[in-house]
């Protein structure tokens, strides 16, 4: 990195384009960017928001099995263990808790990607997930329902004084100078400096990458007051996530002596919150053995690598597919009385999709009124942008789609591009998944009637495969308990709810 003079920037203005302008030079932030904006879009929708949120989670295979460990941690174990999916995870946790998890999770990691081996930035992480640890507790000890949310709001408290530490290196080293020298806060030192705030740094940062308001709007520090009537919402997780980042800086930066500070801490915030002092000091200790005991927020490139491994979708069939898919279709045994229609098949689909790594699975569905077959969900590749192209009539036609229909039989196809076989495939299929090698059809039929399929398929550019025998067992399994599930909601939902069947 260029260096530049030590002159003071002076403006908001000139600072974040500063740090906007370091971004783009080490390029570590757009792909983060772009996740943000997906799971905060599948948060804030009103259609079929559960499946958006398996699909933007399953879109980063290291995020998938960061929101699963968690989903089957300690501090969940009150639903129960063995999630094995995260349509699972969606159902049981509910989308606002998987969105805020996904998000807090995906934003420390671009973080730490764009930390580098700053010693002074990884500090600042370090202290970043204490302050989630702390709020996660904290809120547990209330009867608010906002538990992640509080979470990613004291994870990102820090946002600023993180931005300028990563990326404004030698201004930061002149903050803490000038706050030692003059006795003043980092804040303060930090607008003569820059001549903006270190909240407002991250409140810009913030409202630039599109997270939600109220978000951004507790991104700034609340010192302990008085206070005559319950805070509002926003005032409160502004609250929560300013004591959760003072008793982490208290904590990793002054070690054992910061045990002290955590009772004064304790004692300033406890009215405003509404909890005794003595429930926050347990709250934060508990945290502070949570943090050492799980890391379920590793920002150490070592540790991460030294975790379990993470299998990658569409690299490569994985080695235990057939475990995977019983696993799956146990998560969708126990929620077969419970869970919607779309919840199921959206577990369904990312079973296939996780067990096999295909690089798309579908979900077609028969609409009788139109006469046709269409699709209505997608995983994987291309996804959503290839739903209206993916629709055919239900008229019987000599092709392999129709033929597994017609039979109730799954069909594999290793080569879809043999000469030989060319004439099987129809014409919709061949224009819309030009690069495909080899597929599969798992057909869905109640009373003896076909009322839809899965599909999942490898591109080209994935290794050859093929499904084994062991692979077929759960395949089935996953057939018959979408049929009775079809059946089911066809005798106990009203007559306009059966039309998507």
């Amino acid at each position: 990195m260029t260096a530049l003079p030590q002159a003071d920037l002076a403006s908001p203005e000139r600072t974040m384009e500063l740090i906007w302008a370091r971004v783009r030079q080490r390029g570590d932030l757009p792909g983060f960017s772009k996740v943000v904006t997906a799971i905060i879009g599948a948060m804030s929708g009103d259609d079929d928001r559960e499946f958006n949120m398996t699909r933007t989670v399953l879109q980063d295979p290291a995020l998938t099995q960061k929101v699963l460990r968690l989903a089957n941690s300690a501090m969940y174990s009150v639903f129960g263990q063995g999630i094995n999916t995260v349509s699972k995870a969606v159902i049981v946790l509910g989308t606002e808790a998987i969105g805020h998890l996904a998000l807090g999770l995906k934003l420390v990691d671009g973080l730490t990607a764009a930390s580098g081996d700053s010693a002074m930035a990884r500090a600042e992480l370090e202290k970043s997930v204490m302050a989630g640890h702390i709020a996660r507790q904290v809120v547990s000890t209330t009867s608010s329902r906002d538990v992640e949310e509080a979470v990613v709001c004291s994870m990102l408290h820090s946002l600023g004084r993180m931005l300028v530490t990563f990326y404004l290196p030698e201004y930061w080293q002149r903050i803490k100078a000038d706050a030692t020298g003059k006795g003043a806060d980092e804040n303060r030192a930090a607008l003569d400096v820059l001549g903006v705030g270190l909240d407002e740094v991250g409140r810009l940062a913030a409202q630039q990458w599109g997270l939600p308001a109220g978000l951004v709007d507790t991104l700034r520090d609340m010192p302990p007051k008085p206070i005559g009537e319950p805070l509002d919402h926003v005032d409160w997780l502004a609250a929560v996530s300013t004591l959760s980042s003072r008793c982490a800086d208290a904590l990793c930066d002054e070690g054992d002596a910061g045990h002290a500070a955590l009772t004064r801490l304790a004692g300033s915030y406890a009215d405003m919150l509404g909890l005794e002092a003595a429930q926050l000091v347990t709250a934060v200790e508990a945290a502070e053995q949570t943090a050492a005991e799980e890391e379920i927020v590793t920002i150490k490139p070592a540790k991460r690598a030294a975790g379990r491994a993470v299998p990658s979708v569409g690299g490569g069939k994985p080695a235990d597919a057939a475990s995977i898919l019983a696993r799956g279709v146990a998560d969708m045994r126990g929620v077969l009385h419970s869970a919607t229609a779309s919840q199921f098949m959206s577990m369904a689909l990312e079973t296939v999709y996780q067990g096999l790594a295909f690089t798309r699975v579908v979900a077609f569905l028969r609409d009788t009124e139109n006469s046709t077959y269409a699709a209505h969900m997608c995983l994987g590749e291309g996804g959503q942008e290839l739903l209206p192209r993916l629709v055919f009539s239900d008229a019987y036609q000599p092709d392999v789609f129709h033929a597994s229909l017609a039979n109730d039989k799954m069909i594999f196809v290793e080569n879809a591009r043999d000469p030989a076989f060319v004439s099987k495939v129809p014409r919709w299929w061949k224009e819309a998944l030009p690069t495909v090698r080899s597929f599969t059809v798992l057909p869905l039929t109640v009373s003896r009637h076909p009322v839809g399929f899965l599909y999942g398929d490898w591109d080209h550019g994935a290794p050859p495969a093929r499904i084994e025998q062991a692979e077929i067992g759960p395949l089935n399994e996953i057939r018959t308990l979408l049929t009775n599930m079809i059946e089911q909601r066809r005798q106990n939902e009203p007559a306009w709810a059966r039309k998507i069947f």
